[in-house]
């Protein structure tokens, strides 16, 4: 039986500060091999204007995150797609706890949600934005206004600055 290959790298490893967390890997992304690289999607520009990176980066430098201790990883490794267009098993159960395990493992100090979908298909249905009082072991938990283009009139910088501020803070 063939391994399956996840549509994006997994970018998980001891050490990190923080690992974002997105559902799956949107039809750019896919296609360009580099996490959120939707034109318009606010991931990148934000990261640099909540002081998460030093200079606006590109979606093709994403490897270069881990040098700032920042990991990247998605709930459906092996799907792309908006949500709604995802295999029924792609954010489910199995998904889910593919994730904690892979969370597990790596031991970020925090990982943050790039949706409140996201966030609470492994925090639960009632999970809101910002920082969750439940951690998944020893990793703090948040949950940030997704930065896509379809979720625009969504959107909140403020729990992104929230979570640069707490980043800031460890040690």
């Amino acid at each position: 039986m063939a391994k399956r290959e996840h549509i994006l790298p997994e970018r998980l490893r001891p050490g990190l500060k923080l690992v974002f967390c997105g559902t799956a890997a949107g039809r750019q992304s896919a296609l360009q091999k580099a996490y959120y690289a939707h034109g318009q999607n606010k991931f990148w520009p934000t990261l640099h204007k909540v002081g998460l990176t030093p200079r606006l980066m590109a979606p093709h430098n994403y490897e270069q995150l881990w040098e700032l201790g920042i990991g990247l990883t998605d709930i459906a490794k092996f799907s792309f797609g908006m949500d709604h267009q995802l295999p029924k098993d792609a954010l489910g159960a199995g998904a889910v706890a593919a994730l904690k395990a892979r969370i597990a493992k790596a031991r970020p100090q925090i990982l943050a949600f790039t949706s409140l979908n996201g966030g609470r298909k492994v925090m639960g249905p009632k999970a809101k934005a910002g920082e969750q009082a439940e951690r998944l072991g020893d990793t703090l938990v948040w949950i940030l206004p997704s930065p896509s283009p379809l979720a625009a009139n969504h959107w909140d910088i403020a729990p992104w600055r929230a979570l640069a501020k707490a980043v800031r803070k460890l040690s």
